[in-house]
């Protein structure tokens, strides 16, 4: 068997098309069992590939390492024979096999590097020269494997591939552009590419996103957009089509061609005809170094981010939006704090995981009708990518230049047989996918991302590491949940040495009476409010508990100011005249 380096000296390399929407096995037997259940029927297949005219052909493993970090029994024993019966069907031929190694779930317990590595140490020990992590939504672990494989063996290709949607982002949000030119900083992948998703003509289109990292270019497309008919899910994309818009996939850089899902021998065969009637020499892959990243910068376009950027502590004041459509009060609402001095307005998201006001609708009034900086909350719960965007572009259209990213509240408990979560990413994703949106000459330029950061943890040293990946994926700032307790002051002073590029806004609820301190010590997560405070509020009515809170949040203002950048203000039960007074305060003893 060959490796693929040789046959790309001078040509094209052509790879085989889909095994599973071609192979059909028996019902309810996975494609890669098939490998020992029926391995004449998957040795027809990759036959037929060869005969079709692929010069490199896949072993049926790609569900592996979804099996492997299960801890499914018997996954080595179907790689085993997976690899058995692709060397078999190559034999003589001269063509190469790659061990195909499909997405890797990733968990704190289980990261996806490790998961990798043990599928491709079965495959080094078999004799595989070749790899393809195919149908990637993100990079996680893929570069730690590539330099293990390197390391054991130096001579591999490693071919890795993602899948990504018409606009040129995975269902991660991740930018195939920035993927690819992940993977060639990394030094140890020799080619890129896409792969599934997207039909040929939609692959042309997102091919150039890749073409400029200096690797050798990948495609793999689909054979047309999928059609589901009752229970069967059937590709219509003709051969003929398939290879006409293929050769314009070669003529835009693509060096390694073949098919995904809905593919056949069919379609292979028509590629690799297409091919030779229109024969383009190969142009070596000059090398291109990416300038590292840029961290996150928070860009003057309002007044509340060039007060950060000049160092100026600003005041943010959290206010609901309304259960209902009546908006009129809640403006006003809005309209008195910026005029009592709030830097800007942030908007919950559905807080607790109960319907409002839509956060990013109520923002965009505030901006319209008082020009005040308003920050929505942006959730991961109940958007998809598409939405997510589209959500973002409106938001950008209407002047609003920040959100805050966070996962979002779980649906209650006894809500979940009628009303489903779905989530799709969490903060750390979304702030990634949102911050590289804003880019220079993308779709949202100068879009800034806050994320939230709870100084209430248990475990604070896991929430410093999260928040400092927070700020890896581009979030500029954080605000914090309440500030209540001591041991959230010095939590605070943790994270202000543990980000010292970060701008963090120090987290003051007013609480304003003692069933509202129980209620949020013991019902809220994330909110923790020490015992002392709780007891000053015994006996106390309606007007002594908020001259309390009011005295308190000033309390814990005055310990947090030397760590804080300024203050995220949370009203309680919309009671903005408390907030007016706070927030004067706050501007004449402690800023």
């Amino acid at each position: 068997m060959k490796n693929a380096r040789e046959i790309l000296q001078d040509r094209v390399l052509v790879l085989d098309g889909a095994m599973g929407t071609y192979y059909k096995g028996r019902p309810g037997l996975e494609c890669e069992q098939a490998n020992t259940a029926d391995p004449e029927g998957i040795l027809a297949v990759h036959r037929a590939y060869l005969e079709a005219g692929a010069e490199a052909i896949k072993t049926n493993t790609f569900g592996l390492p979804r099996m492997a970090a299960a801890g499914q029994p018997g996954w080595q024993e179907l790689a085993a024979a997976g690899w058995a019966l692709a060397c078999r069907a190559a034999e003589g031929t001269g063509a190469a096999v790659f061990a195909d190694l499909g997405p890797a779930p990733a968990t704190d317990a289980a990261p996806a590097a490790g998961t990798y590595q043990a599928v491709a140490r079965v495959f080094l020990e078999l004799g595989a020269e070749n790899f393809l992590f195919e149908t990637l939504s993100t990079d996680d672990g893929v570069a730690e494997a590539a330099a293990y494989i390197k390391q054991q063996r130096p001579e591999a290709f490693i071919l890795v591939s993602f899948a990504a949607l018409p606009d040129g982002y995975t269902r991660e949000g991740r930018s195939c552009r920035d993927l690819a030119a992940q993977m060639a900083r990394c030094g140890q992948v020799d080619a890129v590419g896409l792969n599934c998703l997207l039909p040929p003509a939609a692959m042309a289109s997102v091919l150039p996103a890749i073409t400029g990292c200096g690797l050798p270019v990948a495609a793999m497309p689909n054979g047309g957009y999928p059609l589901v008919t009752r229970s069967r899910v059937v590709y219509q994309g003709r051969p003929d089509y398939f290879a006409r818009e293929m050769c314009r996939v070669r003529r835009r850089g693509g060096v390694i061609l073949g098919g995904c899902c809905g593919t056949t021998p069919a379609h292979i065969a028509a590629l690799r005809q297409a091919l030779e009637a229109e024969p383009m020499p190969i142009a070596g892959a000059a090398p291109v170094v990416s300038a590292p990243e840029a961290p996150p910068v928070l860009a003057p376009a309002d007044p509340f981010l060039r007060k950060l950027a000049r160092g100026e502590k600003v005041i943010a004041v959290e206010l609901d939006s309304p259960k209902d459509a009546n908006l009129a009060g809640y403006v006003e609402g809005a309209r008195r704090l910026q005029a009592a001095g709030a830097d800007a307005v942030t908007v919950a998201d559905c807080p607790i995981a109960r319907a409002r006001v839509d956060s990013s609708l109520t923002a965009c009034k505030l901006r319209r009708e008082l020009g005040v900086v308003a920050l929505p909350h942006m959730t991961c719960r109940d958007r998809n990518l598409n939405a997510t965007k589209a959500l973002l572009l409106g938001l950008y259209a209407e002047g609003v230049r920040e959100v805050l990213a966070i996962t979002g509240d779980p649906i209650p408990t006894a809500e979940r047989d009628e009303v489903k979560n779905v989530y799709q990413f969490n903060s750390r994703k979304l702030a990634r996918y949102i911050h590289s949106l804003a880019g220079p000459g993308e779709a949202l330029p100068g879009m800034t991302v806050f994320g939230a950061l709870n100084l209430n943890a248990r475990n604070f040293d896991v929430e410093l590491r999260r928040a400092k990946e927070k700020q890896e994926s581009g979030m500029a700032g954080f605000l914090t949940q309440p500030v209540l307790s001591g041991r959230a002051v010095d939590n605070l002073k943790a994270a202000r040495e543990g980000l010292p590029e970060a701008k963090i806004l120090a987290g003051i609820l007013p609480v304003v009476s003692q069933r509202n301190a129980l209620y949020m010590e013991n019902e809220i997560n994330g909110i923790h409010v020490e015992e002392a405070i709780i007891r000053r509020y015994e006996g106390a009515d309606r007007a002594r508990g908020e001259e309390l809170g009011l005295e308190i949040s000033l309390e814990m203002a005055r310990a947090a100011a030397p760590y804080a950048d300024g203050f995220y203000l949370m009203t309680p039960f919309n009671r903005v005249g408390l907030m007016e007074r706070l927030i004067a305060a706050l501007r004449r003893e402690v800023l």
